[in-house]
């Protein structure tokens, strides 16, 4: 599961963990989405063996998730100044935000189909990062080959630090 929260934030090789930065709970949910899709490019390596990883980004929708956000970020376009819901027109609903994912688990169409970013029940075109105001598309950044190798073997590497 995606976001459009990657365009905007390639994953960070050197300092993955921020352990030499700053912290910031958007950049990290961005990277963490970047290395989602990097993950489901670099996945292909196993298509011989009938796996198959795709990612995907449901969209705007508003669940009990947001309940954790601080009330600031609501008020800046999900809440008004009593406190009611005011979701824009194109949030989805969860079902709506869950249609893309059902496509990519039932749908014999894409039986095969790897490494690739579906939005709004299609694939997604590659946009450039710096694109601004883009709202739909794949960052080139979580496209690279080369990169989502390096993923795999960081996320390995994190797995055996963990374990």
């Amino acid at each position: 599961m995606s976001s459009g929260a990657h365009r905007g934030t390639p994953f960070d090789f050197e300092d993955p963990q921020y352990e030499r930065r700053p912290y910031d709970p958007w950049t990290a949910y961005g990277q963490s989405k970047s290395a989602g899709v990097l993950f489901a490019v670099g996945a292909c390596r196993w298509a011989g063996d009938g796996i198959t990883a795709d990612a995907l980004n449901p969209g705007f929708i508003l669940t009990r998730l947001q309940r954790h956000l601080a009330e600031d970020t609501m008020r800046a376009g999900l809440i008004d100044s009593d406190g009611n819901l005011t979701p824009p027109p194109f949030y989805k609903s969860p079902a709506q935000g869950a249609a893309t994912s059902v496509l990519l688990a039932a749908s014999p169409l894409l039986d095969g189909v790897t490494g690739c970013y579906f939005e709004d029940h299609q694939m997604a075109q590659a946009v450039q990062r710096d694109e601004e105001g883009r709202s739909a598309g794949v960052a080139t950044h979580a496209l690279d080959p080369e990169a989502a190798e390096a993923a795999l073997g960081v996320r390995g590497a994190a797995l055996r630090r963990t374990a």
